[in-house]
């Protein structure tokens, strides 16, 4: 079977992403699952604080457990976007594969400080379970937005992030490159999408030498995350892109079959929507490696 440490080896010698989708109930769990299953790519399962409040960090686990020992298939667990020590030490307990630590909103020698130290105690649990830190400013809420938020503009800099992994011994980092978590009712629409700073990514893996990961990429253009995963990303985060999905799979089929009461008659096409978005994403990000060798020649 393999391990998350090795997809993620695989993914970043190949130039290519693993995909990030976070869930937090069934019908956009069996829409990860089947979208990677019949891509024959390995998946990593995202979950945040309140989206394990509202699963239960137990449960999910053991869900994502059973599947991947039932169909021997590399699915994964992460506890996004985990802002306290005792919220990570549950999930690392409870089977969790990889943990987010995310303190970016602290001052950075407190951030350094504490994901220091999370990481100290998460590798005393398991050894294996990787941890990631984050810095910069990207925003929260994987939520629908009027229009983008106020941003500071501050991305992370090289510097930093090496003087950052160097001091917190982090399996992967989260930095700022122009990513934000969200979406604008534009991007939504498709008028508008997010641009990264592929040079900044750059410089950084350069730096750093690590895995790097990708939040809020929701509602990005698609050449922006082709020339991010060759530029260095490993992972790709989607999360508004699927509620954004859920929600007009199930406002559809309601519409068309108003007298229908029994949910798993009407969900099956939830998961449809959900999985449409998550098997257009993972080919995109399989594509890293083509899309890298076409610029390297160019």
């Amino acid at each position: 079977m393999l391990t998350l440490l090795e997809a993620l080896q695989h993914a970043d010698a190949t130039g290519t992403a693993v995909g990030h989708f976070n869930i937090s109930e069934l019908i956009a769990m069996k829409a990860v699952f089947e979208a990677a299953r019949e891509k024959n790519l390995p998946v990593v399962v995202g979950v945040s604080e309140g989206e394990r409040q509202f699963m239960g960090v137990l449960q999910v686990a053991a869900f994502v457990k059973s599947l991947r020992e039932e169909f021997n298939f590399p699915i994964f667990l992460n506890a996004d976007h985990t802002h306290s020590l005792a919220k990570a030490i549950e999930a690392a307990k409870a089977g969790f594969d990889w943990v987010v630590f995310d303190l970016s909103t602290l001052p950075f020698e407190e951030n350094v400080r504490q994901t220091r130290q999370a990481v100290e105690a998460l590798k005393a649990i398991r050894p294996s379970i990787l941890v990631e830190g984050e810095i910069g400013d990207i925003g929260s809420g994987s939520e629908i937005h009027d229009a983008a938020p106020a941003s500071s503009g501050q991305l992370t800099t090289p510097d930093e992030a090496k003087q950052f992994v160097e001091e917190t011994k982090v399996d992967t980092l989260a930095p700022a490159v122009g990513n934000r978590h969200g979406m604008t009712r534009n991007m939504v629409e498709g008028e508008d999408r997010k641009h990264l700073n592929i040079r900044r990514i750059r410089e950084i893996k350069e730096a750093t030498k690590i895995f790097l990961t990708l939040h809020g990429a929701s509602g990005t253009d698609d050449r922006d995350l082709r020339d991010a995963i060759a530029a260095g990303i490993t992972v790709v985060h989607i999360n508004t892109e699927l509620r954004v999905a859920w929600r007009r799979g199930l406002e559809a089929t309601l519409a068309s079959h108003p007298n229908e009461v029994v949910p798993y008659k009407l969900l099956p096409s939830v998961v449809e929507s959900v999985k449409r978005v998550i098997a257009s994403r993972l080919a995109l990000f399989g594509a890293g490696r083509e899309h890298s060798q076409t610029r390297s020649a160019n």
